[in-house]
C-alpha cells in the first residue's frame, strides 16, 4: 500500500520538497533519485535542455561582432602614422594610443565638453524620469475621462520621425533666443513618449491599488501619494529609463550640431566631430576623440550593469 501511495504522488510536489523531508516520508531511495534529478537539471535552459556547442558558438560570434568596431577604433587610434585611409593593417595594434588621445584631449577641450555633456545628460535624464513616472502613474492608476485616448496619442507620437519636427523646433528655439545655448538641447528633451509608455506599462502591474488607498486613508494628497508610493514602486523601471536616457543624451549628435552654432565645443559629440579636417582627416585623432567620448559611458555601464539588467527584466516580466 505504501508503494502504491508513492507511485501516485505528484512529481511536482516531490520536487518542491527538500531531500531530508523526502527521506523521512518516502525513504532514502526516493530521496536519492530526486537528488540525482535535481543535479541533472542544473545548467538546463528554460526549454529543459542543456545548451550545446551551437548555442555557445552563436553567443561567441555575436559578442565578437559587437566588440570588433570598438577594437577597430582603438587600433586606428593607436597607429603611429597619420592617415585618412586604413585597411587590414589597422587591425594590428600600434603603440601611439596614449599620445594620440592626449592630442585629441587638448584639441577638443575635453574638460569643457565633458562638463557640458554631463550637465545636459543629467538634467534631461532626471527630468525625463520624473515627468514620465508622473504621467505613467496618472495613466496607470488614476481614472479620468479621456485617459485611454490621451495615452494613445502619446504613443502615436513615437511613430513620427524626429526629423519631421526639426524645422519647426529649430524656428522655435531661434525665436526664443536659445540658439547656441545648452538649454536649446535640454528643453525639447525634458520628457519622452517612450518614457511615459514604459512607466505606464510598468506601474499598471507593479503598483497595487491597495497601497494608493492606504495612502489616501492616511490623509496623503494626490501628489504626496505619488511621491511616497508611486516613485518607490517605480524604482527598477525608473533606473532603466534613466540609464537609457542618459546614454541617448550623451551620444546625441544631430540636434546639438544644429543648435549649438559656434559653441560646438560645449558637447563631446560635436567637439569630436570638429576633429575632422576640411581637406585632410587624420583618423588617428578622430578615433581618439571618439574613444574619449565613449570611455565615460563604458565606465557608467560597468558600474550600473546590474541595475540595468534588473530594470529591463522588471519591466519585461508581468505579474
Amino acid at each position: 500500500m505504501a508503494r502504491k501511495n508513492f507511485d501516485v504522488t505528484n512529481e511536482s510536489n516531490k520536487t518542491d520538497m527538500g531531500v531530508p523531508a523526502m527521506e523521512q516520508l518516502y525513504g532514502k531511495g526516493v530521496a536519492a533519485t530526486a537528488a540525482r534529478k535535481r543535479s541533472k537539471a542544473l545548467g538546463m535552459t528554460s526549454e529543459g535542455r542543456k545548451p550545446g556547442w551551437g548555442s555557445y558558438a552563436v553567443l561567441i560570434v555575436t559578442i565578437l561582432l559587437f566588440i570588433f568596431p570598438l577594437y577597430y577604433a582603438v587600433s586606428i587610434a593607436s597607429q603611429d602614422t597619420p592617415s585618412n585611409q586604413y585597411g587590414v593593417k589597422a587591425l594590428i595594434f600600434a603603440g601611439s594610443l596614449g599620445r594620440n588621445m592626449a592630442r585629441a584631449f587638448a584639441e577638443i577641450k575635453f574638460g569643457q565638453a565633458f562638463l557640458g555633456t554631463l550637465f545636459v545628460a543629467t538634467i534631461v535624464s532626471v527630468s525625463t524620469v520624473f515627468f514620465s513616472t508622473l504621467a505613467g502613474y496618472s495613466f496607470a492608476k488614476l481614472r479620468f475621462r479621456g485617459r485611454k485616448v490621451l495615452l494613445t496619442l502619446v504613443v502615436a507620437t513615437m511613430t513620427i520621425p524626429s526629423q519631421l519636427s526639426v524645422v519647426p523646433l529649430y524656428i522655435m528655439v531661434n525665436k526664443a533666443g536659445l540658439y547656441g545655448s545648452l538649454w536649446a538641447i535640454i528643453i525639447p528633451s525634458l520628457v519622452s513618449a517612450f518614457g511615459v509608455f514604459w512607466m505606464t506599462q510598468y506601474l499598471t502591474d507593479a503598483l497595487p491599488y491597495e497601497l494608493i488607498e492606504a495612502a489616501c486613508i492616511d490623509g496623503c494628497s494626490m501628489f504626496r501619494t505619488f511621491i511616497s508610493v508611486g516613485l518607490p514602486a517605480a524604482r527598477p523601471a525608473a533606473a532603466m529609463l534613466f540609464l537609457f536616457t542618459f546614454i541617448g543624451s550623451w551620444t546625441n549628435y544631430f540636434w546639438p550640431m544644429l543648435v549649438l552654432g559656434p559653441n560646438k565645443n560645449s558637447m563631446l559629440t560635436t567637439a569630436a566631430a570638429a576633429l575632422k579636417g576640411a581637406y585632410f582627416t587624420d583618423y588617428t585623432i578622430v578615433m581618439s576623440g571618439v574613444l574619449l567620448t565613449t570611455i565615460p559611458l563604458l565606465i557608467l555601464f560597468f558600474i550600473a550593469a546590474k541595475q540595468l539588467v534588473s530594470g529591463i527584466m522588471a519591466g519585461a516580466v508581468k505579474g
